[in-house]
């Protein structure tokens, strides 16, 4: 049986990603996934991430956001894209590196080699980066003061959004970066057409 694609929606809050990836979803018939929090566990462990008031060490967030991943690759994406089935994901590794590493200033080195123990061989076909500045995301969104990254500053986004970029100038087979400050119908124009050459 042929693997499923799987690719992965990533981006800086308030790019259009998550709206996106589920059009993208529903409309080529693959199975909408997202983190942190698509499984009961992931559900538990994304009410403490996001949770403001309660102080945690960089460290621990990121070690949180990979248990979530973790146990999403083992019982939610890989039985899919094993039995053939295509998978569109809302963040996936990326997400930890850009907003842990580059963010949160947890070692990036470490990062990587924690992410190879939670996911394994489990690598997104195609990683889509919708792309803004944070003046733009700022005006498109009210801050969630009691949401962890949320309430963060823009210093802090800026961090995540320039490590997102550096990723994705590293790899370029398996990025499409896009500018997310055009419309939604631009916007999935642009999308539709780079998946096409997916052959799926």
């Amino acid at each position: 049986m042929t693997r499923g694609r799987f690719v992965v929606f990533e981006g800086i809050d308030a790019c259009g990603k998550s709206t996106q990836a589920r059009r993208v979803a529903l409309a080529r018939g693959a199975r909408f996934v997202f983190e942190p929090g698509d499984t009961e566990l992931g559900a538990q462990l994304r009410g403490w991430l996001l949770d403001a008031t309660t102080p945690m060490a960089p460290t621990t967030e990121a070690l949180m956001m990979l248990t979530d991943r973790s146990h999403h690759v083992s019982t939610v994406i890989e039985p899919t894209l094993e039995r053939g089935a295509n998978v569109v994901a809302d963040r996936f590794f990326a997400s930890t590196l850009a907003y842990q590493g580059y963010g949160r200033g947890v070692d990036l080195a470490d990062l990587e080699a924690a992410t190879e123990l939670a996911i394994g061989t489990c690598r997104p076909d195609l990683t889509v980066l919708i792309d803004i500045d944070v003046d733009t995301a700022n005006e498109r969104r009210a801050r969630d003061a009691k949401d962890r990254f949320e309430s963060a500053d823009a210093a802090f986004h800026d961090r995540v959004r320039e490590g997102y970029l550096e990723m994705a100038a590293r790899d370029h087979a398996h990025w499409f970066v896009i500018d997310g400050r055009a419309g939604f119908e631009e916007v999935a124009a642009v999308i539709d057409e780079r998946l096409d050459t997916l052959d799926w």
